[in-house]
This record gives C-alpha cells, sequence and structure tokens, in this order.
C-alpha cells in the first residue's frame, strides 16, 4: 500500500466549519394543528361548484432551547357557494430549526423567510388532501413570495417608526 498525497488540500477544509460560521438546520417538520369543517354537506353536492375562495397565512415564531427557534405558519381557507361555507379548513404547519451564529437581521430573515419558505409546501399538501376527502374538488393554493412579504413588512415597520407609532407584530397576513 502506497502513500498518496491529496491532490486537493482545500477539500479537507471545506468540510471543517469555524465554530463561528453561521448554521441553519432543520431538526423536525410536523403538523401541530388542522381542522375541517364542511357545515353544508351533502347540499353543496347539489350547487354549481364555483367557489369563492378566501385565503388567511401568518407565521410566528418563538425560541424554544438555545438555538433552537419554533416556527408555526398557520393557513385557513374558506370556501363559499352561494353564499354557503362548502369548507373551512386551517392547518398550522410547524418546524422545529436549529439557527446559531446569525446575526439579528440574518435570524430575522431565516425566521420570516427561509422558515415559512420551508413549510409552505407542507401546509398546502395538508389543505389540498384534507379538502379531497371532503369529495371536494381539491385546490392548490397558489406560490407566496415570502420574500416580497417580509419586504414589505420591514417598509411598514419603517414608516410606523417614521410616524411615531410603536405598534410592530411579527405576523405577515394575506388574505
Amino acid at each position: 500500500m502506497t502513500d498518496q498525497a491529496d491532490t486537493n488540500p482545500e477539500a479537507g477544509s471545506q468540510n471543517q466549519q469555524s465554530p463561528d460560521a453561521p448554521q441553519v438546520a432543520i431538526q423536525n417538520l410536523y403538523v401541530k394543528d388542522a381542522s375541517f369543517e364542511a357545515p353544508n354537506l351533502p347540499e353543496v353536492y347539489t350547487m354549481e361548484y364555483k367557489p369563492k375562495i378566501n385565503v388567511e397565512m401568518n407565521s410566528k415564531s418563538r425560541g424554544v432551547a438555545d438555538n433552537n427557534y419554533e416556527v408555526v405558519l398557520t393557513i385557513s381557507v374558506k370556501a363559499e357557494v352561494e353564499e354557503k361555507t362548502a369548507f373551512l379548513v386551517e392547518v398550522h404547519q410547524a418546524g422545529l430549526f436549529f439557527l446559531k451564529n446569525l446575526s439579528q437581521e440574518q435570524l430575522q430573515h431565516t425566521l420570516s423567510v427561509m422558515a415559512p419558505e420551508t413549510l409552505y409546501p407542507y401546509a398546502r399538501e395538508a389543505i389540498a388532501s384534507l379538502i379531497g376527502r371532503s369529495g371536494l374538488p381539491a385546490i392548490q393554493l397558489s406560490p407566496v413570495n415570502f420574500q416580497a412579504l417580509y419586504m414589505q413588512k420591514l417598509q411598514q415597520a419603517a414608516a410606523q417608526a417614521e410616524g411615531g407609532s410603536e405598534e410592530q407584530s411579527s405576523d405577515t397576513t394575506i388574505q
């Protein structure tokens, strides 16, 4: 057996991160709560199904333990047909994220953009599945630009600060 020199000396150093380097990892993804109501079934089956859909969404985060943060993305979808509720579904899709060595700005961005972007496909699937089990046509929620929502929230906070208002919210709501 012969000794071979590493032909790429940088490869070894890339695998060893600095202890001060930012670290982001998904620990767990889970449905924290889910509810489905279809109060006007089976009557809705006899109507022409052209629902009026209303979607509300918000995201909240909180520190759980050292460098671990829970983010909960809540999405509520209500469908009405001829002014009767066809269904109301709400899903609280959550995740536990390990975030270390991030600046305050990076932390807020990660909790407000990256984490909800990670949770959104899981929430969409849970909502579509619950609606589909009712016998009603499942809906597919449109993609969401969480970066644009975050920038909008920052602009609103800046405008409030200029106006002297001290009220701030960490929620993002879409209607």
